[in-house]
Order: C-alpha cells, then structure tokens, then sequence
C-alpha cells in the first residue's frame, strides 16, 4: 500500500496517573497479555503498512523491550519501522500536542516516497483494516479523512472530537472537548491524509505557535474552508482508553464475550511478544470465576470478576474481585482486593485489604508492597 504510519506513544500520559510512571501509554499492559501499541501496530501490518514511525519523548525503554526486532508483527526495526525521539526539538517536557510531535517526524516524513499517511494513537485499541480506509480517502477526494464511532456519544462525556453528518455520510458539524449528542459520531484518533499536506502544515502551524493537530489544524482549517474532511465509520468495538477509568471499564468490557471477540477478530489478528510459561495451575480450592487468565498464574485462593496476567499467584484464602492484576504479581493468604489495579510485580502481604471503586479504581504502582497496617484509604 502507498501509506506509511505514524504512531503516537505519549500523547495520554499524563492522565494514565500511576501507570505511565515508568512507561509510555503505547506500553500499558492490557487484556492479560497485550500492550496497547499492539492494537494498532497490528492493525498496520495486517494492512500492508510497513514504513512506520513511533513517536516518542520519555519512559519508552520498556517500549522498546516489548517491541524488539518487531518480527511478531511481521515488521522489521530499523529497516521500516523506527522510534523518533525528540531530536528535531529542544523542548523539554511533554508535547503540547501532535503538531509539535510530528515536528520530530519531519526529517522522516520528508524522506519517505509513500503518498499518504495514516496518524494514530495508541489509547483506542479495535481491529481495523486501514486498506478500505485509505481506498475510501482517495476516492473521497477530500484533504483529510477522520475514522469515527457512532454510538459512543451521550451528551454528558466530553468528546476530544466530535462530527455530525448528513444522511449521505457529509460532515456537517464539526467540534472538540464537547458533551457531544448521541447524534454525533466520535472521532477514534485515527486520520489518514497526504504526506505532503501533512508536511506543509507542519511547517506552516508550528513556526506560529499553533501544536495542536485537532484544534488548529483540524477544527481551524475545517471552519476556515481551508480544507474538506472525509468520516470513515467504523462499525466494530472500539475501546477508549484515554484516562485511568476508561482502562479499567475496557478491561473489564473483555469479560463480555461479545466484545472480546469483536476485538480479537479471526480475520484481524492481534500480534504480542511471545513468552513461553506453563498453563495456569490451580491448587485444591482455587476457584476462577468470569475472569480472563493468562497463562503461567497460580491461583490457590478466589478469583471473580477479573482480568489476570501471566504469573499472577494468588494464595490460599485470597479473595480478587473486580481487579485488574499484572504480571508477577503476588496476593498473599487472606488479603481482600476489589475494584483495584496492580502494576506488575505488585506484592500485596497477608491480610491486606484494598478497596477501590468502579469509579475510582485504587492503583498500586509498578513493584509496590504493600504491608497490613501500611496502607491506610
């Protein structure tokens, strides 16, 4: 395919709290196995996308050890696919937005011969095949294509971006950071448009002040007539994973077989690094029920409700509800855990008791212990 593919790894950091301590968003464990930059770095190369950057600025070592050489994607780093670290810039910090970011593409972007691009983020994990995408931007004609999900809108979530359209498909409306209606589709972070517009409007926007893709170059050029947007609708699960509450009502969505299976489609396939470890052992009364277990966990106490990575020992008379627990983790004998996110190599002693919310999940940091009559809420 005429497309390469930039990616987005630390645009949502800074909302993600505890779990983008030590790593970027594009490497938060998710589903018992997966990170999120393997939704769409899949999705990329099941559709035929090969030159691929991926944007970074901080806290993507742990990135760089999941992707390795990239063969589990079919891909190759260094010859196709290449992180860009903050080289075109001397701001420090995190980005003000994707503009700024890009600028670190441009070295990239105009060495590159391919004539679209296809940007997206890390946070909305679905399965998509960007060829039917491209096809329906070239022949729409229009600068810049949106992929968008109706039914997400409800008039009470505020919306990065929102677009209402006509009953032939034509964007009529167009909005950001709005409680956008249920009659409005929402934009999934994914656009696709040419290399050299998108350079043009990085030199252009960014000498100017202007970092912002969505609100100053989107929204800007959109209500200026400058440009003309084409919406691809996207009619499959599409999972939003922009803030800490978000992640842990995805994670626990995967529960519902509907949705696990819209995800990890048989014709889409989703690629990880691969890690050999034992099946799941579970003692005489350890109980698992309506969980998602990886491989490689010793369950001996009760689980329910749950999303499990591999190596997770849960001990004897140990009780995980409604958790989200990572890697090497360890529950000790008799603690109590519910509505609770533990980063990898959490241990939790015995009889510790934590106890979050649906709504404000308690998240316990990367390699954490925590001790009774150590940690009080």
């Amino acid at each position: 395919m005429d497309c390469m593919g930039i990616i987005f790894s630390n645009i949502y950091d800074s909302s993600m709290g505890a779990l983008t301590a030590f790593r970027t968003s594009a490497s938060i464990p998710f589903g018992g196995r997966y990170r999120q930059i393997d939704f769409i770095l899949s999705n990329l190369s099941n559709s035929g996308i090969r030159d691929i950057g991926i944007i970074t600025k901080y806290n993507y070592q742990s990135l760089m050890d999941h992707l390795g050489t990239c063969e589990e994607w079919d891909l190759k780093l260094g010859d196709g696919v290449r992180f860009l670290p903050p080289y075109a810039t001397g701001h420090t910090g995190a980005y003000r937005g994707k503009l700024e970011a890009l600028q670190t593409a441009l070295p990239v972007l105009e060495r590159n011969r391919n004539k679209y691009v296809v940007l997206a983020d890390t946070t909305v994990l679905c399965s998509i095949d960007f060829t039917e995408v491209v096809e329906q931007h070239e022949a729409s004609g229009c600068d810049v294509t949106v992929v968008s999900r109706r039914g997400i809108a409800d008039g009470v979530t505020v919306q990065p971006v929102a677009l209402k359209l006509d009953a032939d498909g034509k964007v009529v409306d167009l909005a950001m950071d709005y409680a956008a209606p249920k009659d409005y589709a929402v934009g999934m972070s994914m656009f696709i448009m040419s290399r050299e517009k998108l350079i043009e409007i990085i030199h252009e926007l960014v000498p100017h002040g202007k970092y912002h893709f969505e609100r100053d170059f989107l929204l800007g050029y959109y209500n200026d007539h400058k440009i003309s947007v084409n919406v691809y609708q996207f009619h499959n699960v599409a999972l939003f994973n922009e803030n800490v509450v978000q992640y842990y009502n995805n994670s626990m969505a995967l529960l519902d077989g509907s949705v696990r299976h819209s995800l990890f489609r048989g014709d889409i396939s989703i690629y990880t690094k691969v890690r050999d470890a034992v099946p799941t052992r579970f003692g005489m009364r350890g109980q698992a029920a309506d969980c998602v277990i990886a491989d490689g966990c010793h369950i001996n106490g009760y689980a329910a409700h749950s999303v499990l990575f591999r190596e997770v020992v849960i001990e004897k008379e140990a009780q995980v509800r409604d958790c989200i627990v990572m890697q090497g983790c360890r529950i000790g004998k008799g603690a109590k855990l519910r509505y609770v996110i533990l980063d990898k190599n959490v241990v939790i002693e015995p009889g510790v008791e934590l106890l979050g919310s649906p709504g404000h999940p308690e998240v316990i940091g990367k390699n954490a212990k925590i001790s009774k009559g150590a940690y009080n809420r």
